[in-house]
């Protein structure tokens, strides 16, 4: 008689090591802004990481932002988690219905920005909470 397995569902799966792997190997000219980037958004506990789509990927619940590292000028961030739409921030861009961008030119940028960085990740936790 066979034993059946059970194949694990690994969307829900952290993995800072393999983001941490990532960053070591990453090239790129804003790597220290995006390694600051990735800190504040895993500030927030609630936080997940993996690597998905190419590129370090954050989830709670709900897949909800992902580094467009292909950008060479500045750090995007891309929101796709659709209720970041019902936020309202400055740092937030695009007119999309189901998305919005965040982006930080330099160092500077970031530091200026961190709180509000974290109030956007923190309202998002929040709204999948109550889902």
């Amino acid at each position: 008689m066979a034993i059946s397995k059970k194949k694990e569902n690994t969307k829900d799966v952290n993995d800072t090591a393999g983001v941490d792997a990532y960053m070591d190997a990453l090239v790129h000219p804003l790597k220290e802004e995006i390694a600051a980037v990735r800190e504040i958004i895993k500030s927030n506990v609630k936080i997940n990481e993996r690597v998905k789509w190419a590129a370090p990927s954050f989830f709670y619940k709900h897949d909800m932002v992902t580094f467009n590292h292909r950008q060479e000028k500045f750090v995007q961030l891309v929101f796709h988690y659709a209720p970041v739409v019902t936020i309202d921030s400055p740092l937030l861009t695009g007119d999309y219905k189901d998305r919005r961008l965040a982006a930080f030119k330099d160092m500077k940028e970031v530091k200026a920005n961190k709180k509000e960085l974290q109030r956007i990740i923190a309202a998002l936790v929040v709204i999948a909470d109550a889902e």
